[in-house]
Parts: structure tokens; sequence; C-alpha cells
């Protein structure tokens, strides 16, 4: 079969192998600015070493040790001293005390930090100071919080993904910080991961295009980021870190080159293309080798062959883990030689200054050549000058006066209410009348804590009650919706807050179950507590025995029950799913959560989210919707019946709405592509019910065959449309060549002459590539 290549990929990724090569390794591709060069010529290795460090902002405050920052906040001059004037430290990152901080309070901070970098070192470099802006601006008291990424997806809005960007960008500055490490672009295609909730879901295309909004809401249309509304993308985490085999954190991954290249590396490449100016590496090992030593990612492929020519920056003390967790360096010296030389730019210590000494150690031995330290430091100082940091290296709070506005507020609802996912209206339970009597239980019903998860205040996400006393929970949102004389409360279960995150104790069931014989409807408001990375491990994705137990209770009650479903990741809830006659997915939708599904729950807004992620029915079934055909052979020969069928509970893309839409007139403008042309794919979409509601229409592809075994489908186009009752549109995609690539087996992206189908709303159409 002819062949014609679209794009090859043009890598050697040797993932066995830590070291340099020969060959370029990307620093000629890398903008030579002036200034920075004038810099470098004057730098001594020590302040070249400086600018490639990062501590965390506890090592130099007033306290004794790491997070136990004393209160009030106020920073260490000695400590500072030491790291800036010492050892000539060039980023710090992170919050103190481990919470969030007012913008009076960072400004005191940064501008002190800044103060002394420029006029007491010789050469007065700024400092690059990073925080985790996750979903709005995690350590700042009183910012705009907005979903977290799995629920900005389920959105499939383009359009308010970048103007959330936006304004985490405007709060962010306004707290007087240049630089957020988000967003991250790792796929959610496990369910067990506990950073599923920070991706933007399983599909390649989707967080691809994410990714691009995102960034660009960051870092402007233009990528101007001496602009002081903007800041520095940072995303995250290359490579594959989020399909690692035991599902949990920072556990070892094996993913084959193919695989690589056709799930983990898209979103990526296009966040490069974006203009996204730093990146972030996975903390974890790919076949056996850790990302942060391997130099066929971080070099051959990062900054040669996809050409990133940003800052790379390392995760939380990884290189000190190649070490004494990895095993792979013999020592913290060696470790620090082996990631140096496969790419790292600078080191997310956070805690001491050894890195410092190892490194000036390694290029006076000539281990670490002087042209990989120039290279590192002038990717950093890059940055440093396009934020304009040497001529305003801090920014104001007074100067911004939308922070924390009701403008923002509102973007932010509108985002919470556009994520939430009908997944089942039984006999059109919902929505509810408002003079109905209802019961709100669970442990998820009035708590702000569970609507925000991680990354919210702090970084498990447990101080977030300090600081959003002023917004709804979903209890409140109710209450304040219908009046507290149609809403009853009783718990049922509740968290144990003083243990581990993932612990629920019972209360009292049966009095939940006496309260639900007083109401005309039970919202049983279930799922998980906050949790981020690590902690978040766990060893069944089964919904907690005391939430499952308190569920069927109220099930076997009879009253028509409404499953609410608050959780960074879909817990296995098969058995209660028939019981219930309606069912809706929040994520962690954040603080105007509780707001918005109160709208929804009572028809004053349309539901529009559509799952970003298959929601699994089975812990031992964790399939995507872009699977091989073997993955689906329930019946072989009409002989058998295995349990091998695509069992799944909802299905990727799925999201009901309380209007009807109907497709029709499927149309492509050719029935022939070739490399050079595209095909127009026409639908028309339908408003069929009584009231306005806005519908993702989904565009998919099918190679029929293929020289590996194609994808049963793949998503190749969105367009999110509002219509008003009786109200038709007409959408249109184009389809190139390119779109129905695939990485083959001698890792080229390829387009393959032969039969495809389209495949929207339910309707499909061939055509032929040749």
């Amino acid at each position: 079969m002819r062949k014609q290549t679209i794009l090859a990929a043009g890598l050697a990724l040797v993932l066995a192998a830590c070291g340099t090569s020969g060959q370029s390794d990307g620093s000629d591709k890398v903008e030579r600015i002036p200034r920075v060069e004038a810099l470098l010529k004057q730098m001594t290795l020590e302040e070249k070493v400086g600018q490639m460090a990062q501590v965390t902002l506890d090592v130099v405050t007033v306290g004794n040790g790491p997070f136990h920052t004393e209160e009030p906040m106020r920073l260490d001059t000695a400590l500072l001293r030491k790291a800036l004037v010492d050892y000539k430290l060039g980023s710090i990152l992170n919050t103190a005390g481990a919470k969030a901080r007012t913008r009076e309070e960072w400004f005191t901070v940064i501008n002190q930090i800044q103060e002394m970098a420029m006029k007491e070192t010789r050469l007065g470099i700024p400092v690059l100071y990073g925080v985790d802006a996750i979903h709005g601006v995690t350590y700042t008291a009183g910012s705009t919080l907005f979903p977290q990424q799995i629920g900005q997806a389920a959105t499939w809005n383009r359009e308010i993904v970048r103007e959330g960007g936006a304004i985490t960008a405007y709060e962010t500055r306004a707290s007087c910080t240049p630089w957020t490490f988000s967003p991250v672009l790792d796929m959610g295609r496990d369910a067990r991961f506990p950073r599923m909730w920070e991706s933007f879901g399983e599909d390649v295309y989707l967080s691809s295009q994410m990714a691009h909004e995102i960034v660009k809401g960051y870092e402007g249309d233009a990528n101007q980021l001496d602009d002081p509304n903007r800041i520095a993308s940072c995303i995250k985490h290359f490579l594959g870190y989020s399909v690692p085999e035991s599902g949990k954190d920072r556990t070892p991954a094996l993913i084959p080159e193919i695989e690589l290249l056709e799930r983990h590396v898209p979103p990526f490449a296009q966040a490069i293309r974006s203009g996204a100016q730093t990146l972030m590496v996975n903390s974890g090992l790919i076949n056996g080798v850790p990302v942060h030593c391997n130099y066929d990612i971080l070099t051959k492929l990062l900054k040669v062959d996809l050409g990133f020519t940003g800052l790379v920056v390392t995760d939380w003390k990884d290189i000190e883990n190649i070490h004494t967790r990895d095993r792979v360096a013999a020592s913290q010296k060696e470790a620090v030689k082996l990631c140096i030389n496969a790419g790292i730019d600078m080191s997310m210590i956070p805690y001491n200054f050894d890195f410092c000494d190892y490194l000036i150690e390694l290029v006076n031995e000539g281990e670490v050549s002087m042209a990989r330290i120039d290279d590192a430091v002038r990717r950093i100082l890059n940055v440093k000058h396009k934020l304009g940091l040497f001529e305003r290296p801090v920014t104001h709070y007074d100067q911004y006066p939308d922070f924390g506005s009701e403008k923002f507020a509102a973007v932010a609802r509108k985002a919470a209410t556009e994520s939430i996912t009908l997944l089942k209206n039984e006999e059109n339970v919902l929505p509810l009348p408002k003079n109905a009597k209802v019961l709100v239980t669970g442990p998820n019903a009035n708590s702000m804590r569970t609507l925000n998860g991680g990354w919210s205040y702090s970084w498990q996400g447990d101080r977030v009650e300090e600081f959003a006393a002023d917004y709804s929970t979903i209890l409140e949102a109710l209450e304040s919706k219908v009046g507290k004389d149609h809403v009853m409360h009783v718990p049922g279960v509740e968290y144990n807050h003083s243990g581990k995150y993932w612990e629920d104790v019972v209360v009292d069931i049966p009095a939940v179950v006496r309260a639900a014989a007083k109401a005309d409807y039970v919202l049983m408001c279930i799922g998980e507590n906050s949790y981020c990375e690590k902690p978040g491990d766990l060893h069944d994705l089964s919904l907690s025995e005391n939430q499952t137990a308190l569920a069927r209770a109220l099930i076997a009650t009879g009253k028509p029950v409404i499953m609410i479903l608050n959780e960074g990741r879909p817990r296995i809830v098969r058995t209660l799913v028939p019981g219930c006659k309606g069912v809706l997915q929040t994520y962690l939708p954040g603080n105007y959560g509780g707001l918005a599904l109160a709208d929804i729950l009572y028809g004053d807004a349309n539901p529009s989210g559509k799952l970003p992620y298959t929601y699994p029915m089975f812990v031992n079934t964790l399939v995507t919707y872009d699977h091989k055909p073997s993955e689906n052979q329930a019946k072989m020969q009409g002989m058998y019946d295995y349990e091998s069928d695509f069992a799944v509970q909802w299905p990727f893309g799925h999201g009901l709405s309380y209007t009807t839409f109907t497709y029709s007139d499927l149309r492509l403008s050719s029935k022939q592509l070739t490399a050079n042309d595209s095909i127009v794919v026409s639908v028309t979409v339908k408003n069929t019910g009584n009231r306005e509601g806005m519908e993702v229409v989904q565009l998919y592809t099918s190679d029929m065959y293929a020289s590996i075994t194609p994808d049963v489908r793949r998503l190749r186009g969105f367009q999110k449309v509002s219509l008003q009752p009786d109200e038709a549109k007409e959408v249109q995609f184009t389809l190139k060549a390119s779109d129905l690539s695939f990485i083959n087996a001698k890792l080229q992206r390829d387009t393959e002459p032969g039969e495809f189908e389209v495949q929207v709303g339910g309707f499909v159409e061939k055509f032929e590539f040749q």
C-alpha cells in the first residue's frame, strides 16, 4: 500500500538510556537577545549556576524549617541574603506556611525579594517568582477560582477556557507574580490516577485545543509577556506522567514509543506552537528511566524535534529523587550531572543549596560543559526579559481594580454552569419544582472544600474553609434559591477531616431515611474529599462503603433520588445508578459550583456539559473511547459470550440537556480527499424542545483499515452552539489529510490511502483518501 508521509517524526527515542549525544541539542534555536547576551558575557560560573536554582519561599522566611513559617509571615533577611547574594539564586516559588496569602502580603514579600536581588547583587538580575495558579490564583485570598481543568474540559467551550486563563493571569499579576505552573497537559486516560482532575481529559484533540486556549489566555494572543496583565505559562508534566502501571502518582510507566507520540506528545506540541514559554518535567519513570535524566526525551524530542526554546524546570525535589528514590545515580552529585546534561535548565531544589555546589564542581571537572550551562541560563534570562522583569520586577495590587470582582465571578460561575454534566434524567425528574420539599444529604452537601478540590488555598485543599466562607456550598445555594423551608439537611455520612482525606464516617443513616419520608426529592451529594498528587493514591476506585450504604438506604425508600457526583475522578457507582432518577456530575466546579448546581437543579440554567472522559462501569474495565477494535470481543463467531465488551457507565462526550436536539443533512463537500485538499463536513442541528439550550456538536472519524490497528474512532472537531426552541443551524468542519494521520510502526506520522468514515450526531458518511 502506498503511504503518504504528512509529517515525519524524525525521532530516535532510545528510552532505555541516559546521557548525551553529539547531535544538535537545540541550543542554536534559542533566541539571542542583546541584553541577555551581554549579561552572559559578564556572569561568573557561580552566577550562572545560581540562575538555574529555585527554592521554596519557606527557606527564606522566619520560622523553624520548611512549611513552618512563623505568623505573620516575614522574610528572614539573613537567609534571603544567603540565597540571593551568596548563592545568587534566580528563582523562588510557592507560598509560605502552606496556605494562601493576601495580595498585600505577596507584594510586601516579593518586593523585598526583588529589591535585594536587584540592589545587593553584582548584576542586579531580578528573581523569577512562580506559583501553582492552577484554577485561578491558588495561593491568593479573595482570588477568582474556576472549575478545575477537568471541569473546564467538560464545558467544551474554547472561549470560556481562554477567558478563565486571562482572568487568572490578571489576578496572578495582581499578586505580584509573573509565572504559573500551569496548565497540566497530561492525558486523563486512567481513572485511578490522583491527578486526573488536573487534566483536560482523555482525548488528544480536546486536550490540544484546550491547551492552545489556556496558553493564549495566560500569555495573550501574541504571547506578550511584558504586558502587566499576562503571565508565563508552564506546560506540564512532560512526558507521559499520567499513565503509570499502578495508577498511582510518581510510579513507573511502561509506554511504547508509538503511544508516547500518538497520545501524549500532541497537546504539548500544540502548546509549544501556541508559544508556551516554560515547561515542567514528569516526576516519574518511563520504561525504567526517570524522565528528568532522559536526554532522548528532554533534548532530542523536546528541544530538537519539537523546537522548544523556552525554560525547562524540574518538578519538586526531582533531581534528588534520581538518587534517593530511583537509584539511577549513585550520589546527589551524579544525579545533578545526569539531569543537567539531559536538558534540565532549572532545578526546583527546593530546600537547600547543594545543587549549586555540585553543579559548580561538575563544570570545573569537565563533567558538564559550559555550553550546556550557557544554554540553560540563556533560556532562563530570556523568560525574565520577555516578562519585563528588568524594567518592572514587581506589580502592585492597587493597579488591578478588577481583582476578585463580580465581573470575574460571573465568568467563573458561567464556567461552572457549563461544566456540570447531566448524565441521567429518567422521566424528566429534573428540573425540580421550586415548591418541592427536598432532602439534601451526603458528605459533599455542605463543603466548600469538596467543591474546590486540591490546589485551593493550600496544596491539599484542606484549608478551603478558612478562605471560602463567603461562598455557597451546595446546601447554602439551594437554601438561597428556594428558601430554607423547602430544604432539609441531614448529612448521614461526613468526611473525617482529622484523619486521612479519603476516610468518611457514618453519622446517622437511619436519621437520613426518616427525613426522606418527609421529602418529595432526595439530593444525594457524594463523591470525594479534596486531595492532590501522592496523597490522592487509592487502592480501590469504588465509591466508599459508607457512601454506598447511604445511597442504598435512600434508594430503598422509594423516593426520587438525584445523585450529585462531586469528585475529581470517576468513582464506580454501577450498582447505584439504576435506583437513581437523575445523576449529575459536577467534577470540581470551584467556589461558584454550588450556585451553578442550584441553577441547574431548578431549571434556571440548562445543563450543557459533556464528559471529557469515559466513565467506567467496573474497576477492571478502564477503557477509553478511542480504543482498538479488539477491546470489544463480547461474542466471537457467535460461539461465546465473554465479559469483554465495551462496558462503560457513560461514554466520552455524553451529556444530556433539558431540551432535545436533532441532527440531519450530514454532507461532505467531496467523497475524495488528497494530501493537498480538504473536505468540508456540514450538518444541521435543530433544537426540537421548548427551551433554549447549548449542544456540543462532535465530529469523529474512523479509519477502516490501516497498517497498524486503527482506533475505533477519533474526535476530530467540536463546536458548541446555542439554539432557541425550534431554531436550526448548519455547523461546518474542515477535514484535512493531517487530521486523519497516525503514528505508524516506523514512528512516522502518516495518512494512508483508504476508506474513512465521518460520524456526527449518529449519522455516518464515507470518503476515500488517495
